[in-house]
């Protein structure tokens, strides 16, 4: 049984995501101690319980520490990959409810399913949009298409819009399941020249002139910039009240995203302010990934077949951790080039088959 310490590194639950996912795809048991252990509340939360039991199904686990709060879990597979229709709400694992992540969901189950003999159909409820995970444009307008150029296929779509604290967002998707388990190599070194630049503007139950204000301020700055965006007015229908603006880049060779939330009292423009500035740090980078693919690209690129590479705008705690993780499960294959904090490169040599 492999032993993980969940307080390694930025000690949050991307250590407990991608070692579910491994201990799944690999069919290794594994207990990880310390979850979360440097988050203010320690312990798993309610997408984290969540997350749980969905890869628990998928390969039937035989599962131990799964409750609120828990530190230490253990997890053993019993069966092989399960494809199939899959239904989680993220409210259900908490007394009055959570706007938990299904994002963070989805990025549990993802490969696992995608690697599955047969398609799969997932429907998911809580949060879509809230702060610290990736909301459901940077899954389906980055993740999903970067993934897509290693044979993985899948969509998904979003029926409604999920807020901090209220939740309740709905989103469904299907999962091709490949007919081999090799994922093909991808080299994400350089992003050649930008072919777009364009974004959304949503908010759900707020006054109008709050999208109009964040899309007039995005513009003007990237303009100022010497840009040329296409920011959109988005509908948001959603049981809750919030506000968001997103960026995407498309490159030749690389996709890359960038995402502000409001809240009470941030005004309209400080919303997009902080969604430019992002990008605008990424684009003098001149690395292909923003800082958040690169680490969600650990596990799928160290299970494809030959040498990955990627650069990347900054070097992250974050994508440190992952790779240890992944490493615990599959050996040293990383190698990172540059600081913490700064932009650098990734390579790995693939895992192959399994």
């Amino acid at each position: 049984m492999i032993t993980i310490d969940g307080s390694y590194g930025e000690g949050g639950g991307q250590i407990l995501r991608t070692s579910l996912a491994l201990s799944s795809i690999l069919g290794l048991p594994m207990r990880i101690e310390n979850i979360r252990l440097k988050r203010p509340n320690p312990g798993l939360a309610a997408q984290h319980l969540t997350g749980l039991e969905a890869i628990a199904k998928v390969c039937e686990a035989r599962v131990e520490g799964a409750a609120l709060g828990s530190t230490t879990l253990t997890f053993a597979p019993q069966s092989a990959l399960k494809a199939g229709e899959y239904s989680f709400d993220v409210a259900q694992a908490r007394p009055g409810g959570s706007a938990g992540a299904v994002s963070l969901v989805f990025q549990t189950i993802f490969l696992p399913l995608a690697l599955a003999q047969g398609d799969s159909r997932l429907f998911l409820r809580g949060g879509t949009h809230v702060a610290w995970s990736p909301p459901f444009h940077y899954l389906k307008l980055v993740y999903l298409p970067t993934l897509a150029r290693m044979g993985i296929e899948a969509y998904l779509n979003l029926e409604s819009w999920g807020w901090y604290p209220v939740g309740g967002g709905r989103i469904t998707g299907s999962i091709k399941g490949m007919k081999s388990t090799i994922l093909e190599r991808l080299d994400l070194s350089k992003r050649g020249e930008l072919k777009r630049l364009w974004g959304l503007s949503a908010s759900s139950n707020l006054p109008a002139h709050i999208v109009q204000r964040q899309r007039r301020q995005a513009e003007s700055l990237l303009r100022q910039e010497g840009f040329q965006p296409e920011i959109e007015i988005a509908e948001a229908p959603s049981p809750g009240q919030g506000t968001f603006v997103f960026l995407l880049a498309e490159w030749e060779g690389s996709l890359a995203g960038f995402t502000a939330y409001g809240r009470r009292g941030k005004p309209a423009e400080a919303v997009a302010e902080e969604a430019v500035r992002s990008f605008l740090e990424y684009q003098a980078s001149g690395a292909a990934l923003d800082q958040y693919l690169a680490d969600q690209l650990v596990l799928p690129i160290a299970l494809a077949s030959g040498t990955s590479a990627f650069s990347t705008s900054k070097i992250t705690q974050h994508l440190l951790t992952n790779i240890w993780v992944t490493e615990q499960f599959m050996g040293t294959r990383f190698t990172v080039e540059g600081q913490e904090g700064q932009s650098g490169s990734v390579k790995v040599q693939g895992y192959g088959a399994f």
